[in-house]
């Protein structure tokens, strides 16, 4: 029942996660957010794209699909009589990947930053609380979104190493969703190294 209970959550977690809202909305607006701006299906290219009311809507159904694979996985546990630990985890990475690989959208979403960070609050609020704040202030400071983002996918797997010592899943899950949000970054990271990488007008 574990087993089956596992593969039930991450399957929700996947389809819930591949509903890209960011594509979505622009489609509903007559365009293709992989094909304006940076290209990527997320808040931030939609705020550059299509402004604050679209981001804030993008933001929070990003952000509730991570709400909701964790709160599945946890009522498919009681359902099957399982654990919820492993379920949990493993739904936490799927909803990530069904964000960044949408089955609805050809496999190519976005980087799954809002949907991770709803994740880790699911997964530990006050390590969630942590990423949150730090991230935050490093990009109202630097105004590199980017930067933020990628702190914080380094960040949340140690946390969660040194709180939850002795929950190899959970570490596993950290560190995998940790290194996903990185290699999402890859062209970012590049830019920020040398010194290309754009700024985000908060003001806008």
């Amino acid at each position: 029942m574990q087993l089956i209970s596992v593969i039930v959550s991450a399957v929700i977690a996947y389809l819930l996660g591949s509903v890209n809202t960011a594509i979505i909305i622009s489609a509903l607006s007559g365009k293709d957010i992989r094909k304006e701006g940076s290209g990527n299906a997320g808040a931030t290219n939609t705020l550059r794209v299509m402004g604050k009311k679209a981001a804030a809507m993008v933001a929070l159904f990003d952000g509730l699909k991570g709400v909701l694979a964790i709160l599945a996985a946890r009522m498919v546990s009681v359902l099957f009589g399982a654990d919820s630990n492993a379920p949990v985890c493993f739904s936490a990475l799927a909803v990530m990947l069904g964000h960044v690989y949408p089955v609805y959208f050809g496999f190519k979403g976005g980087k799954g930053i809002m949907t991770t960070t709803a994740v880790m609050f699911m997964l530990d609020w006050r390590i969630g609380l942590t990423v949150f704040v730090i991230c935050i202030t490093v990009m109202l400071t630097t105004k590199y979104v980017s930067l933020g983002s990628c702190i914080g996918a380094v960040l949340f797997p140690v946390l969660i190493i040194i709180f939850h010592w002795g929950n190899f899943v959970l570490a596993a899950v950290s560190v995998a969703i940790g290194a996903l949000a990185l290699f999402k970054h890859r062209s970012n990271i590049q830019r920020l190294l040398n010194g290309t990488e754009s700024k985000l007008n908060f003001k806008k």
